[in-house]
């Protein structure tokens, strides 16, 4: 994609989440013109400890996402996370979006998957913990954004009460048409479109048809940056949801993020 359009410049981003019982964590690499930002962050539910890192420009060395996994290597703290094959071709299906922007002058682009199978470790100050059978999104995600973009988005993965596993990726502001959006529900790996989600201001909660999710933070990523012509405002809570998605899909254990965003950029 060419580095601008329009006077637009290229977004592009890659970011893993991998939300369970023990651990949360998500990394990602962010690139807007020329200018590079890394980071990452891990949430240890079990000592309560929130840990995290963000880079300008030469981030790439502390933070790697190849297709095959996530990897972080940032002072005491590391992360060496691979995807898993599914059985019997069960692994989840990706799901696409393109949206014009101001009237298709530009567009914008992205992929996103839910419910991806993880195994490896994660080390916290020497302490080293084996991660199985862990559940994780990604977002990829390119284009010429408008100038100003503000969204919120909810990102998670568990189980329903049923016992099948599920991911969902709910938007507002972003890619949310009606008809043609990323919003996703993934039951057993298979996705499925939902209709327009609410957010609540305080991020307690997301409505969605006729289901809604109860959001209970335990852990905030927060970054704010100023540089003049590039700005960003940016939280992202770690914690658990309850509740329905559509037409009456019950979570049982549920773990993830609720996000909100404004960029100039």
């Amino acid at each position: 994609m060419p580095l601008s359009v329009g006077g637009r410049l290229r977004k592009r981003w890659r970011y893993v989440g991998v939300y369970g019982e023990r651990l949360m964590l998500c990394a990602g690499v962010v690139q807007v013109g020329l200018a590079g930002q890394t980071f990452w962050a891990v949430w240890d539910r079990e000592r309560g400890v929130l840990r995290e890192r963000t880079r300008l420009w030469r981030g790439t060395s502390y933070v790697r996402l190849p297709h095959t996994g996530v990897h972080v290597r940032d002072g005491d703290v590391e992360v060496a996370l691979g995807f898993v094959e599914e059985d019997g071709g069960g692994a989840p299906v990706p799901v696409e979006t393109a949206s014009p922007v101001d009237g298709g002058a530009a567009w914008m682009w992205t992929r996103k998957t839910g419910g991806l199978r993880l195994r490896g470790t994660v080390t916290l100050g020497g302490e080293r913990v084996e991660l199985d059978d862990a559940r994780g999104v990604i977002d990829e995600s390119a284009g010429y954004h408008p100038r100003q973009t503000d969204w919120r988005r909810s990102a998670g993965v568990g189980a329903l009460a049923d016992g099948r596993s599920v991911a969902w990726n709910l938007v507002a502001g972003i890619h949310d048409d009606p008809h043609a959006s990323e919003r996703t529900v993934w039951v057993d790996g298979v996705p499925e479109q939902l209709p327009p989600a609410t957010f609540s201001p305080d991020l307690s909660r997301v409505a969605v048809g006729d289901g809604a999710l109860t959001f209970a933070q335990e852990a905030v990523r927060s970054r704010s940056e100023n540089f003049g012509a590039i700005r960003s405002d940016y939280t992202q809570p770690f914690g658990t949801f309850s509740g329905t998605l559509l037409g009456g899909l019950e979570l049982g254990a549920a773990y993830g993020v609720m996000e909100r965003h404004s960029a100039l950029w």
